[in-house]
């Protein structure tokens, strides 16, 4: 279920979130590091407007970001190592890039590296694995998801044999953002969507987080990588503790036909800043 997340893609999410050189940015499966070079190439960028290009702040500003807010997590441990790689070549950042499944609890992560801790991130910019199942038998910790149970009419649980991994990513997406400011951008399958079997899983994202926008990708996004699946981007922001789910809540969507490639992996034309404008 590894393919990689196509870099105009990652770069529209990013250029989507604005993010800032104080927040601690996180990719919860983290392939080859793309998400968060290019959160680092966006607050490299965002240096030059500050400060003078080669002077100590202007260095500090970039660097603190990419040394102290920049988290990425990647169960291959030989993938981790080459994103640790790339984000060295690329002026480093690869202190807080561990090898570990970002499913397992939180505390077990935190043992790899103490900065990974719940309710504790800004923004999350993240493709979790499609389609890879997780099974109960095999890995204990699914029943200690709430997605990873299914409930009766009373509230009880009885955990489910089952559950693919995609959908446990955003119930731990959830867990690591901030309340009430914490936002995330998902490459999710449009099955999750649109299947009318997953509308459980609609139900947890509505009602934990405020959907920004969601922003449909052609299906020739991910064919140029070997990856058939029609997907969208959402993005959210998790909802405060007491925060009640609001209907009047408006939704930016959209739909780009032209992405700056086609399923051969040609250039185009592309309409994705013109999305992030407006």
């Amino acid at each position: 279920g590894q393919y990689f997340t196509p870099r105009p893609i990652i770069e529209f999410t990013v250029k989507m979130m604005e993010p800032e050189h104080d927040w601690d940015v996180l990719d919860t499966s983290c392939g080859s590091g793309g998400f968060l070079l290019y959160a680092l190439d966006y607050i490299r960028h965002q240096a030059t407007e500050y400060y003078e290009k080669g002077s100590a702040d202007y260095y500090r500003y970039w660097h603190d970001f990419a040394e102290k807010h920049l988290y990425g997590i990647e169960i291959n441990d030989e993938i981790a190592r080459v994103a640790k790689m790339n984000m060295i070549v690329h002026d480093d950042g690869h202190t807080n890039v561990i090898s570990c499944d970002a499913l397992q609890s939180i505390e077990t992560i935190a043992a790899h590296n103490p900065g990974f801790q719940k309710d504790k991130f800004d923004l999350i910019l993240t493709n979790p694995p499609f389609g890879s199942t997780v099974n109960g038998a095999e890995k204990p910790y699914l029943s200690t998801f709430e997605l990873g149970n299914t409930y009766d009419k009373k509230g009880k649980a009885k955990p489910r044999k089952n559950q693919s991994s995609e959908v446990l990513f955003v119930e731990r997406i959830y867990e690591f953002l901030k309340p009430g400011t914490g936002k995330a951008a998902i490459v999710l399958p449009d099955g999750i969507l649109t299947n009318s079997s997953s509308q459980y899983v609609r139900d947890f994202i509505l009602e934990r987080f405020q959907l920004l926008a969601v922003v449909s990708l052609p299906q020739c996004a991910f064919a140029h990588f070997g990856a058939g699946v029609k997907a969208s981007v959402i993005f959210v922001r998790k909802r405060g503790n007491d925060e009640v789910a609001n209907n009047e809540e408006a939704i930016f969507m959209a739909a780009p036909e032209l992405i700056g490639y086609d399923a051969t992996g040609r250039k185009t034309e592309s309409q994705l800043d013109e999305i992030v404008e407006q």
